[in-house]
């Protein structure tokens, strides 16, 4: 569904500032698959999210998505099939506007816009449904400013904004880092559900190794631009950190040295 192919990316070439941030990666994903991307700081990992997201174009290499070429494909343009939700929970969201006026504005990604009433009483319907999924109590609150919600509040929201048009590809950069644990496992639990039950294919780049392991059926693992490790099944089912660390070392020929990995 998804292919990455010999994508490189160098950011400030030809300077003292030169980074290698992608170096000649590849990588294909199922339809349905829930990969997981783990690494240390600098490996790539919001890179490659950003590189099939559109944030920039590639220096060389190819991405595919559905065998359709979009290497040269505007971010806009990809954002029709593409949900994405960031690490910073004011990022998703546009905070002046009400919680129905920001679903409808997901409701509306790809379509043409015209001067038409955006919201109409079966629509208010539909988003109390679900909002409803979130069990954060905002089916009660549309026309309350995202602004006002808390952290926690507005990523589930950015959450279900990013799948309500059900995706070809969902991209996760780190959505739970910024949150407190409670808040982050309840993201993390809302994900899962929306991953399942839209048999949707993603992608999870998160921090944290633990859930690196607890979610999705593969992980890979980035250092310094490339994929040193690509784990699935019932080898990803048996992982435990430790195991992840010593095949960090093994693929690498050095030690894995995030404390906010390992501690998270």
């Amino acid at each position: 569904m998804l292919k990455i192919e010999n994508v490189t990316k160098i950011f400030n070439p030809g300077t003292v500032n030169e980074k290698t941030a992608l170096d000649n990666v590849s990588l294909e994903l199922d339809d349905g698959d829930f990969v997981t991307v783990i690494g240390s700081n600098g490996a790539g990992k919001s890179t490659l999210l950003n590189a099939v997201a559109g944030a920039f174009f590639v220096d060389s290499g190819y991405i595919y998505i559905d065998d359709k070429d979009i290497t040269r494909l505007p971010e806009y343009k990809r954002a029709e099939f593409i949900g994405r939700v960031f690490q910073d929970p004011m990022t998703g969201t546009a905070a002046d506007m009400w919680i129905e006026e920001n679903l409808s504005l997901a409701m509306l990604r790809g379509q043409r816009r015209g001067l038409r009433w955006a919201i109409h009483k079966s629509d208010r319907e539909l988003y109390r449904i679900h909002l409803a999924q979130l069990g954060l109590g905002l089916e009660d609150r549309l026309t309350t400013k995202v602004g006002l919600l808390s952290g926690g509040q507005r990523q589930a929201l950015t959450l279900l904004m990013a799948v309500l048009k059900q995706p070809r590809l969902l991209l996760l950069d780190e959505h739970t880092a910024a949150l407190d644990p409670k808040t982050a496992a309840k993201v993390l639990e809302l994900s899962d559900k929306f991953i399942s039950e839209g048999g949707l294919t993603a992608m999870m780049v998160t921090h944290n190794m633990k859930d690196a392991i607890a979610h999705g059926n593969r992980l890979i693992m980035m250092n310094e631009g490339k994929i040193i490790l690509d784990v699935s099944g019932k080898d990803k089912s048996d992982l435990t950190v430790d195991m992840l660390i010593e095949m960090f070392a093994k693929a690498s020929g050095r030690e894995f040295a995030n404390d906010s990995a390992l501690l998270g």
